[in-house]
């Protein structure tokens, strides 16, 4: 098969596929992603630094998380994987899932907006970045967009209407259509997940419980995709049709990898983010807890006394109506 128009990489003749050659750092990367990747990098270090000369403090968990959210960003458009990517669906996959199933996670345990916040100046007398990031999140525009309502049936629609629709091949037939669907799954995971890890602030804010309703009603969807793709008796996209000969792959063998890929990693977000909800449901505890201790320092458990002395009004009622009921009749 000829390279498709606009489009490099597409026929391109590669060795067969391994995880060494498709992680090793691409020549011919990905150049918006690259120059991506490097500025979401050097903002938030910008950020992290201000902050630190300022005197104020910030979690390291949370800078590494973003240097490591960053990095999985970087490995799936900037590598080898990239130009797998444009001849085996599998390799293709794989890019979809990190990029909108992994890389948004560990991106938002980073809390980006919160660093934002705190690191932007709030300048006097005028219109600030801070000011503008802070009426860009009370917006309605950004209340719709993170709604559950929204960001559940985009998150699943981005699956079905993509590769199960001419869709799919056509953005493939150029560079920038494959740039814009690259960046689409970035941005749909970030989406979903930004209400549901509940690091940043936003306005939608549910409790743990609902957190995690929400993300179970998305993975069953996503895991039936995964079982659509393995069981699918042809080929459900022509861009994959005709790889590039030396690769030695069978376009429906692959397109079966594909789909176990996508059943797969419908498992790996449900468990980091299960693990970051339950920790944050600890600490969310264990502040209410203390809240209450400093409270009951101030006020001399004052609370706790009221309670007791209920308790000893009720146990006095009870005992002077079990002395009433044992005086003898009067007049026998």
């Amino acid at each position: 098969m000829g390279d498709m128009p606009g489009m490099p990489g597409m026929g391109q003749e590669l060795p067969r596929f391994t995880l060494g050659r498709a992680l090793a750092l691409d020549p011919s990367a990905d150049w918006p992603f690259l120059i991506g990747c490097l500025l979401m990098l050097g903002f938030y270090l910008a950020g992290v630094v201000r902050l630190r000369r300022r005197g104020d403090s910030w979690p390291p968990a949370r800078t590494i998380s973003w240097c490591l959210g960053v990095v999985t960003v970087a490995l799936a458009t900037c590598t080898g994987l990239d130009r797998y990517g444009m001849q085996l669906l599998s390799a293709h996959m794989m890019q979809h899932m990190v990029l909108s199933m992994l890389s948004p996670i560990i991106l938002l345990l980073g809390a980006p907006i919160t660093l934002a916040l705190r690191a932007l100046p709030a300048a006097k007398g005028r219109f600030s970045p801070r000011d503008l990031l802070v009426a860009l999140l009370h917006s309605r525009y950004v209340k719709v967009v993170s709604h559950p309502a929204f960001t559940i049936p985009v998150f699943i629609g981005s699956l079905y209407g993509l590769y199960f629709t001419p869709l799919f091949d056509f953005l493939m037939r150029s560079t920038a259509g494959h740039t814009l669907m690259m960046t689409h799954f970035l941005a749909v995971g970030l989406l979903f997940f930004w209400p549901i890890m509940g690091v940043d602030p936003g306005p939608h804010r549910p409790g743990h419980l609902m957190r995690m309703l929400e993300l179970f009603i998305g993975m069953p969807f996503h895991a039936f995709f995964g079982v659509a793709v393995m069981m699918a008796s042809g080929l459900m996209v022509t861009t994959f049709a005709h790889p590039a000969a030396s690769l030695g792959a069978d376009p429906l063998t692959d397109q079966h990898l594909a789909g176990g890929l996508a059943w797969a990693f419908s498992e790996i977000p449900t468990f980091i983010v299960l693990i970051a909800l339950t920790f944050q449901w600890a600490k969310s505890e264990e502040r209410l807890s203390r809240r209450k201790d400093r409270t009951a320092d101030r006020d001399g458990d004052s609370e706790l006394n009221a309670y007791n002395a209920y308790l000893a009004a009720l146990e006095r009622r009870s005992g002077d109506a079990r002395s009433a009921g044992g005086q003898p009749a009067q007049g026998t």
